[in-house]
C-alpha cells in the first residue's frame, strides 16, 4: 500500500528524489512509454521538470536542489495525473520534443516521435543536395513538426503541409507561428495529394496512418488518448500508404525523393511487393520502418502500385 501523498510530499524534498519517485510510481503502475521518452525515468524526468518550469537540459548540479511545498504539491499532482488518466506525458505538459525543437501539442495531434527527425537533422543526406532543394511536401502533417523541421533545416525551401484534419491544421498553425514561419511554409487541408495544386517536389515527407484496425484496438491505453485518425490505416494498414505511392511520382521533380514512414507495417508491404527496392533506413537512436524511392524508381513501380489500390 502507497503511503498518503502528504507523507511523499513530507519526506522527499529534491527535484532527484522527485524523479526517483515518480520512476518508480510509473513502474509500479505499468504505464506504457513511447510517446517521445522511452523508460519511466525519461518520462518522470520531463514531468518533473515541466512541473517546476525547469528545461529538459537542466545543469545536474541543480538536481540536489530542495523543492518548495508549493512545488511537491505541484509535482506529485502531475505524476499521478499521468497514472490516473494513463495519458502521455506530452498531453499533460502540452509540450514535445522533435528533431531538438519543442512544439505545442494536444490530443488534437499525435504526439511527435518519428525517427524521420534524424534524416531531417541531416537534411536527408546523401540523397539530397540542401543547397539545391526548392520545395518539401509533408503529408499528414499533424502537429506541424516534420515539415517545421524541415523548413528550419532547409532555410532556402518552401514547405508545404497537408492534413484532412482541421483540428491538426490548427496545431500546425500553432507552431508555425511559434517558429514565425508563416511566410516560409503553407498550410493546406486535403485529403493526401487531391487538393493540392500542381507542383513538383524534390522531398515528399509523410508519417501517414499505418497501423492494422485489429493492431489499433489491441494497443495500450495511452495510445487511444491520441485521435485514431492518425493511427488506423485500414485492415491491412496499408490504405493510405498506397495512396501515396501510386500519385507521388506525380508530383515529384526528376530527382526528387520519396520517404514514408509505415512503422509496423513494413513487412506486409515489402511482403505485398516483393521486387519493389524498398530502401529501408537505419537510424542511430532507434526506429524502423521508414522507405525512401527516387522519382525515378516510383516511375517504374507505380503501375505495381495503382495495381494493387485497384
Amino acid at each position: 500500500m502507497n503511503p498518503p501523498l502528504s507523507d511523499v510530499a513530507n519526506t522527499l524534498a529534491t527535484l532527484r528524489d522527485y524523479i526517483r519517485w515518480g520512476a518508480s510510481r510509473f513502474n509500479e503502475a505499468e504505464l506504457c512509454f513511447g510517446h517521445g521518452t522511452a523508460s519511466a525515468l525519461d518520462e518522470a524526468a520531463a514531468i518533473v521538470l515541466y512541473g517546476l518550469h525547469q528545461p529538459y537540459d537542466l545543469a545536474p548540479v541543480y538536481l540536489d536542489s530542495v523543492l518548495t511545498p508549493a512545488e511537491r504539491v505541484a509535482v506529485i499532482d502531475l505524476i499521478e495525473q499521468r497514472i490516473a488518466t494513463r495519458k502521455p506525458a506530452a498531453y499533460l505538459t502540452h509540450e514535445a520534443l522533435f528533431a531538438g525543437l519543442t512544439f505545442y501539442v494536444d490530443e488534437r495531434v499525435l504526439v511527435p516521435r518519428s525517427p524521420i527527425a534524424e534524416l531531417i537533422e541531416a537534411q536527408f543526406s546523401p540523397w539530397l543536395e540542401a543547397d539545391a532543394v526548392a520545395n518539401i511536401l509533408d503529408l499528414c502533417t499533424g502537429s506541424g513538426c516534420i515539415a517545421i523541421a524541415c523548413a528550419l533545416a532547409f532555410p532556402n525551401a518552401r514547405v508545404d503541409a497537408l492534413d484532412l484534419s482541421d483540428e491538426a491544421l490548427a496545431v500546425a498553425q500553432i507552431n508555425i507561428e511559434r517558429y514565425g514561419l508563416s511566410d516560409e511554409m503553407g498550410l493546406l487541408k486535403s485529403d493526401l495529394f487531391a487538393d493540392l495544386p500542381a507542383k513538383h517536389y524534390d522531398l515528399i515527407v509523410s508519417n501517414p496512418p499505418y497501423v492494422a484496425l485489429e493492431e489499433w484496438q489491441n494497443l495500450p491505453r495511452e495510445f487511444h488518448h491520441e485521435p485514431a485518425m492518425g493511427f488506423k490505416g485500414g485492415k491491412t494498414g496499408l490504405d493510405l500508404v498506397l495512396r501515396i505511392l501510386s500519385e507521388a511520382n506525380k508530383f515529384l521533380t526528376e530527382r526528387g525523393i520519396l520517404v514514408i514512414e509505415v512503422g509496423s507495417s513494413a513487412e506486409t508491404l515489402q511482403n505485398l511487393f516483393p521486387t519493389v527496392p524498398f530502401y529501408w533506413l537505419d537510424f542511430e537512436r532507434g526506429g524502423d520502418g521508414v522507405l525512401l524511392l527516387t522519382a525515378e524508381q516510383l516511375s517504374l513501380y507505380t503501375p505495381l502500385f495503382e495495381q494493387a489500390l485497384s
